[in-house]
């Protein structure tokens, strides 16, 4: 039995507006990137200096998160706090998806005798002191989840700087095992293991 016209429109009108929503969030992303982002993230996520992270490819539901720790003081950064405060959730779904859509690009490393160092304690971990691999989390190639980030191509530097905020539980509002694994390297292999990744695409 066919549908009365006026439930076929309906439904059309239902649609539409489901797609319409996500292009809508989009554009109000791209909005927030060049208003407020891209001086420090670059205008397609690709920032130029390890201060910052790069954030193009990056999972959208974790950007989302970190965004939204900023937000409330989770994870403490006064610059980004005041740049998200008044952004709502979808403001941050939206920019979460607009930085994941952003294409990846593969940069080499400084030191390559440096970043196979850290590939292996990368793929392998550390017995000697009880440090797991790091690819059982974040993935072979350092992709990451949905809930975990993406580590590839990350500036080294940047990378560095968590690790060692890890370690010194100045960096809270992320997964607790990273404190015992930050834990478990020393200032070189932190290094080592930041050089590998950045390589990485």
């Amino acid at each position: 039995m066919p549908w009365p016209r006026s439930a076929a429109v309906l439904a059309l009108l239902c649609l539409v507006a489901a797609a319409a929503a996500p292009a809508a969030g989009l554009e109000r992303a791209e909005e927030l990137v060049q208003g407020r982002c891209s001086m420090c993230h670059g205008a397609d996520g690709e920032s130029s200096t390890p201060a910052f992270p790069r954030l193009a490819g990056q999972h959208a539901a974790y950007i989302a998160r970190q965004l939204a720790d900023y937000q409330t003081g989770r994870r403490k950064n006064t610059a980004m706090q005041a740049v998200v405060e008044d952004l709502s959730a979808a403001d941050l779904s939206a920019l979460g998806r607009w930085f994941e859509s952003r294409p990846v690009h593969a940069h080499a490393v400084a030191n390559p005798e440096l970043a196979d160092a850290g590939r292996r304690v990368y793929e392998q971990g550390h017995a000697a002191t009880g440090l797991a691999a790091c690819a059982g989390c974040h993935g072979p190639a350092g992709q990451g989840t949905p809930t975990l980030p993406r580590l590839a191509g990350q500036h080294a530097q940047y990378l560095e700087r968590q690790l060692r905020a890890f370690h010194q539980r100045e960096r809270t509002n992320d997964n607790a095992v990273m404190h015992a694994v930050a834990s478990r390297l020393d200032a070189q292999q932190r290094q080592a293991v930041a050089s590998y990744l950045s390589g990485l695409k």
